[in-house]
């Protein structure tokens, strides 16, 4: 039996998802204009107290795997299986590492008692408050759709080793990577707002 791949409707298919997410993050992003337009001394406090290094250095991990993952589909599409396959690996790798730094950072900071209802952070003003609000919630929100893109090129991973993803067969491992750059460019404008911007 003949198998029917249609292309275009997965490509737009993935692009109106890809759309709701920016209108979910859309709205956060507005959310933080709002109230550092309304507490911008105490939002300067705040990121004061982030870590400029670490927050740039995941932002080279993310650019460097939305690299990879580009050249993954690249490498399929030459017929060059093997070298798809270690560089999606790699993209992993990548995006756990990451998590990892994202992990030590939020657990230095949570060390500090500072995070939401905590006692340090409900001594502070409102805008600082609202502040750290939004540093968890917008990062951890983030931090789910790189764990979530993690398991989807686990999956591609698998189907490519498998030759359900194949050169002449890409969609799946194709829309994979858009969802993945979305990730990387969410993340482009999450570190400036929140370490730069001060």
């Amino acid at each position: 039996m003949e198998k029917h791949v249609d292309y275009t409707g997965s490509k737009i298919g993935m692009w109106l998802f890809l759309f709701t997410e920016l209108i979910l993050f859309g709205g956060m992003f507005l959310l933080y204009s709002v109230y550092r337009y309304k507490h911008p001394q105490e939002f300067h406090a705040g990121a004061a107290e982030l870590d400029v290094v670490l927050g740039a250095f995941n932002t080279v991990i993310l650019l460097t795997s939305s690299m990879t993952m580009a050249l993954s589909i690249l490498a399929l599409r030459k017929g060059n299986k093997k070298l798809s396959l270690i560089l999606q690996l790699a993209t992993i790798g990548l995006g756990l590492l990451f998590l990892v730094n994202k992990y030590f950072e939020w657990g230095a900071k949570i060390h500090h008692g500072l995070y939401p209802g905590s006692e340090q952070i409900l001594q502070r003003s409102k805008g600082e408050i609202l502040f750290f609000g939004l540093y968890y919630t917008m990062t951890g929100l983030h931090g789910l759709h790189v764990l979530i893109g993690l398991a989807v090129i686990g999956f591609t991973v698998y189907m490519t080793h498998r030759e359900r993803i194949t050169g002449e067969d890409f969609v799946i491992l194709e829309n994979t990577g858009l969802y993945w750059h979305l990730v990387d460019i969410i993340w482009i404008y999450l570190f400036p707002l929140f370490y730069l911007i001060t």
